[in-house]
């Protein structure tokens, strides 16, 4: 019996022209991005370019689309996107069968960084009027992401005392061989010859050299503002604050990194990690980002106020009128759990469930056998013991702890691109808005104008 199999040619030509559109099914991520992207607002991108002559670029709203669906689906490198633009079907059919070359696409996203806060604000209210964001149940958690850096091009300060006087002296030692072996030349060859040039030695050595006192220096001035906010957080007077700053010296262990400077060395569930510190907070009902930060600091403590302040100011800046900011419900782990964050959660009467220990999830955020030594600890600690307390604080670990899951393991973001932290910061910033759009599509909400 014959098998019957459907026609195949590749040169088959098309005796009409085809829409690409047609080329994804319907309701496809897509062209659902392209559809909301071409709803934002997108002059603070469109203001940064000048006119005149030259080749015409890109356009911006293609540029933007095409990178917004690469970090939707875990494309995130440069050189990847503009391949996918040849070889994807979604890429190309949103580079409208363009092919930008991968610096452009990461000059891109370098120029335009700031713009990418704006859009947040954007998608965020999109997400509001569709009804996703509702003040109702919000989880503030951070998470460690890799920097653009190895731990392993670090240097200690201890290691930096110990090296800095020995590269001093081989400098000043191939300093002397080279003027020797200038003199030399020049009786060989006359004064006429060039005969400067350094030596390859002491060329790498002398960058290594520089390289670590902008290492000391950079340990040096963390040492002291560390010690002026110290100073300054127990009420110290302005020359007391002074005096505790030029005290202040770093710790023979603290370290600083080569290749990404203002990245920390940072301890992970899986070590030491050279990275950031990324945070979120989350509403429960549709886990949208409604508030995000990237910090260089490990400890998560001190930003849970920075983190209220930055959702006061998107739901302010989104027109929520100021008795609709007041989350019902705020929850978040031992880490943020200190006496002074408990007291400013009090002041702005803000229903809080904070854990008062490090412990397993079904412990309902009181460690065992562990002892309050603060008077709103102690309160805290018997709040969480209460039914409600108990059943608010449980759902913490099914809101913000998802977001980060999803977007390392599903998104396959684990590692930033950029480097510095306002680069890192502005590139977060790109993951939090598309992990927002992600939400909406998935909800099956249409976008309107």
């Amino acid at each position: 019996m014959a098998n019957s199999f459907r026609p195949y040619c590749l040169d088959q030509a098309y005796l009409l022209p085809q829409s690409p559109r047609e080329w994804l099914p319907e309701g496809h991520l897509a062209l659902f991005l392209e559809e909301m992207v071409s709803l934002l607002d997108l002059r603070a991108i469109f203001e940064r370019y000048g006119g005149g002559r030259g080749p015409q670029a890109y356009h911006p709203q293609m540029l933007l689309t095409v990178l917004v669906y690469g970090y939707c689906t875990g494309v995130c490198s440069s050189r990847k996107i503009a391949r996918g633009c040849e070889t994807d079907l979604g890429f190309r059919v949103l580079s409208g069968g363009q092919f930008p070359d991968f610096r452009t696409l990461a000059d891109f996203r370098k120029e335009h960084l700031e713009a990418f806060q704006g859009l947040f604000l954007e998608v965020l209210r999109m997400c509001r009027e569709a009804g996703l964001v509702r003040m109702g149940h919000l989880s503030l958690d951070g998470s460690k992401y890799q920097a653009n850096a190895s731990k392993h091009k670090a240097m200690s300060y201890g290691r930096i005392q110990e090296v800095e006087p020995q590269l001093e002296a081989e400098v000043k030692e191939l300093l002397r061989r080279a003027a020797e072996v200038d003199e030399a030349e020049d009786v060989e060859h006359g004064p006429e010859q060039r005969g400067d040039e350094l030596p390859e030695d002491l060329r790498r050595r002398e960058g290594r050299l520089e390289k670590i006192r902008e290492a000391k220096r950079r340990l040096e001035e963390r040492a002291r503002s560390r010690g002026q906010g110290r100073a300054e957080a127990r009420g110290a007077g302005p020359e007391e604050v002074a005096a505790a700053a030029a005290r202040a010296v770093p710790q023979p262990k603290e370290q600083s990194n080569f290749t990404d400077p203002e990245s920390r060395i940072m301890k992970t569930s899986h070590g030491w990690n050279q990275g950031y510190n990324a945070q979120v907070l989350v509403e429960e009902a549709s886990g949208v980002i409604v508030a995000q930060e990237v910090t260089a600091h490990s400890a998560d403590s001190p930003r849970l106020k920075p983190m209220l302040d930055r959702l006061e100011e998107n739901l302010a800046r989104l027109g929520v009128p100021e008795e609709e900011r007041r989350p019902k419900w705020f929850t978040a782990d031992a880490g943020y759990c200190s006496e002074n964050n408990l007291r400013m959660l009090a002041e702005r009467q803000i229903d809080a469930y904070v854990a008062t220990g490090r412990e397993r999830h079904h412990r309902g955020g009181i460690a065992r056998g562990s002892r309050t030594r603060t008077p709103l600890r102690a309160a805290m600690r018997e709040k969480l013991q209460t039914t409600e307390g108990r059943a608010v604080y449980a759902r913490r670990k099914a809101i913000t702890e998802p977001v980060h899951g999803q977007i390392k393991q599903a998104r396959g973001f684990r590692q930033f691109l950029l480097r510095g932290l306002d680069n890192v910061a502005g590139e977060f910033t790109l993951v939090a808005l598309t992990h927002n759009l992600l939400k909406l599509w998935r909800a099956g909400l249409a976008p309107t104008g």
